[in-house]
């Protein structure tokens, strides 16, 4: 029922961001300084249409394995930020719409330049991370969105000149509110145009988020400014209090330009936020953004001087930090606060507990907190405002089984409550956690499995965790762990590998053998978790290309005959995808005998199978009339 309604859920995305791009579509009649620029982003949305299309019409039979509900999730995100994109588009539009066209572009022209190059940069990103496979978006349609994204990035390097946002509060007002067109008009030096223009335009009250509110937004991926214009709106009053704050720029990231939250220190001296920098290195870049000088290493270490010194300043200026509750009380989306219930005098004797030199006492405090940590989300919030979270990590390097084992399950149990994920991270909790997937007992491998898991549902950790080394153990557990070890490590490896970086990772990792077992041992049970895996590694050329020198597309055809309707269904998709743009691939298929079980699967599979099976009959078709 769950996989229904998210199906539904997507559905309903699909057909917003059908009626955004239409509405896009309406408005017309640009001033000649802006025409181009307002046509061409209009006419890239437009273009949109037949993947909004696919999104809308997706039934939720997407190749997921126990974890659906979190890549489900993500992609809900995902589109989330598209819907934000495209109507930030629309707002952007309707005030060019009203831009004087006897004025040659002054400064208010300048201004919105400089949207367009903030919104073609994140609408191009956000394009970019979208999850095709999941939402079984054909191919056809995937080479338009690329063409999409290679004008939005052409588009994105012609605007060069960065000046401040000042209209950015005209642009990003609060879901429901009017625009101040006196404002606006007083910034433009175009106010006595715009009232009687905006008077006519169809739905410009409907609610919309801001999308352009957090300096340096330019830099920003989608999810990034998102957040943080989600975080100005829970924060309210105090949020348009900060606005007179001036960022220091010590503390912005040289990439993001944005306040740094985990700044590290990279082998030129230079400070960056992490995930940032870790992008940046994924991507195959060998410098330092800033210096342009050559890393010697790619070690990234912890600048925990400036990260206390960013601490103080935010609590000094009223700027939220990341933790959700504040001496017992739970911040409420519209920031007001909720009482967190709880022994909040037990919570922290057993904390203290936890430093005490008694390794009976510290395993015993362990087991409570694994306990009082499972039962309740207040529970995880005031164990972690108690401070358990930086001694708990501490301790996952125990040498006590048993502490170890309470520990990382805690540290799992307490990751459940979202704002804790980002506690946890910031803890340096990762290379310990590392450490107990490598050489910890079998239970206490299973439960770091499943953490990496949990806290790699945020993006910005599956960047942290996958140039940790996680990914080349999650897969020693993959191959050699208990059942319910291999079930969390796949369910971990599939979410990280949905980061394009740790593609490449896992199959240098070896992750072919182990999925190869479960293909074609049936006593795993766990065919759908290797073909759900398979399925992200083959969207990667890396992967492609490992996969095929496997000798796995002879065990896919033979699923395609002899498999369940599920596993079928997921065969014929990954072999689709390996024989994109591969001859050799598309050959080899041929050879093996594939298009008689194709035929059938065309004829009676499941709706996605005869999609799937139809499209490689058509290019094995073509690759004939050669």
């Amino acid at each position: 029922m769950e996989k229904e309604g998210k199906g539904g859920e997507i559905g309903q995305f699909g057909q917003l961001l059908l009626d955004l791009v239409h509405d896009i579509n309406r408005i017309g009649g640009f001033s000649d300084v802006l025409k181009k620029d307002c046509n061409d982003l209009s006419r890239r949305i437009s273009l949109l249409s037949h993947l909004f299309e696919e999104i809308r019409d997706f039934k939720g039979e997407s190749i997921i394995i126990t974890s659906s509900s979190s890549s489900t999730g993500s992609s809900i995100t995902c589109l989330e930020e598209l819907s934000l994109e495209l109507k930030a588009a629309r707002r952007l539009l309707l005030v060019a719409l009203n831009y004087n066209s006897e004025i040659v572009l002054d400064e208010a022209g300048k201004k919105l330049m400089f949207e367009f190059q903030t919104l073609s940069s994140h609408l191009e990103k956000t394009l970019g991370s979208l999850p095709y496979d999941f939402f079984e978006i054909s191919d056809e349609v995937r080479e338009q969105v690329e063409l999409v994204r290679a004008q939005l990035k052409r588009a994105t390097e012609r605007y060069r000149h960065r000046n401040p946002v000042v209209l950015s509060r005209a642009l990003s007002q609060p879901i429901g509110e009017e625009l101040d067109y006196q404002e606006l008009g007083n910034i433009c030096n175009i106010g006595q145009y715009l009232q009687p223009k905006l008077d006519k335009v169809p739905n410009i009250n409907s609610k919309r988020r801001h999308l352009f509110s957090t300096p340096g937004f330019c830099e920003l991926n989608g999810a990034d400014s998102i957040k943080a214009a989600e975080l100005a709106d829970k924060n309210g009053d105090d949020t348009k209090k900060s606005d007179s704050v001036t960022i220091p720029d010590d503390f912005r990231c040289p990439i993001s330009l944005e306040l740094m939250r985990d700044p590290v220190i990279v082998a030129t001296g230079q400070t960056y936020e992490r995930s940032c920098i870790q992008r940046w290195i994924d991507c195959g870049n060998k410098t330092c953004p800033k210096t342009q000088q050559q890393l010697l290493n790619f070690s990234l270490t912890p600048n925990y001087v400036l990260r206390s010194l960013i601490s103080q300043w935010c609590e000094k200026h009223n700027i939220e930090q990341p933790k959700g509750s504040t001496n017992g009380r739970l911040r409420k989306s519209d920031g007001s606060f909720q009482e967190v219930s709880g022994d909040i005098a037990t919570i922290n004797a057993l904390v203290h507990k936890l430093s005490s030199r008694s390794v009976e006492e510290r395993r015993n405090a362990a087991t409570e907190i694994r306990s009082l940590s499972k039962r309740s989300t207040d529970n995880r919030i005031l164990i972690a405002e108690a401070g358990a979270i930086p001694i708990l990590v501490n301790l996952l390097t125990s040498e006590d089984l048993k502490t170890q084992e309470n520990v990382v399950t805690s540290i799992l149990n307490l990751s459940i409550y979202e704002n804790n994920k980002s506690l946890i991270m910031l803890a340096g909790a990762v290379p310990s956690i590392v450490q107990v997937l490598r050489m910890g007992s079998m239970e206490a491998r299973e439960n770091a499995a499943a953490t990496l898991f949990s806290l790699s549902l945020l993006d910005e950790n599956k960047i942290t965790i996958g140039a940790s080394g996680a990914i080349a153990a999650l897969v020693e557990l993959l191959q050699n762990g208990s059942l319910r070890g291999k079930k969390d490590a796949a369910t971990a490896l599939f979410n990280l590998c949905i980061y394009q970086g740790n593609k490449g990772r896992a199959v240098r990792a070896g992750i072919l053998l182990p999925l190869m077992k479960m293909l074609t041992d049936t006593s795993y049970s766990m065919v759908d978790e290797a073909l759900t895996i398979l399925s992200v590694l083959a969207s990667h050329q890396e992967g492609k290309t490992a996969i095929a020198k496997a000798s796995t597309i002879p065990v896919l055809i033979d699923l395609l005959r002899t498999g369940l309707p599920r596993n079928k269904e997921n065969a014929a998709a990954i072999l689709l995808a390996l024989c994109k743009k591969d001859a050799d691939n598309l050959a080899c298929i041929g050879r093996l005998g594939a298009i008689i079980p194709l035929t059938e699967l065309a004829k009676s599979g499941t709706e996605r199978a005869k999609r799937k099976a139809t499209s490689l009959l058509e290019h094995l078709r073509k690759l004939q009339q050669l």
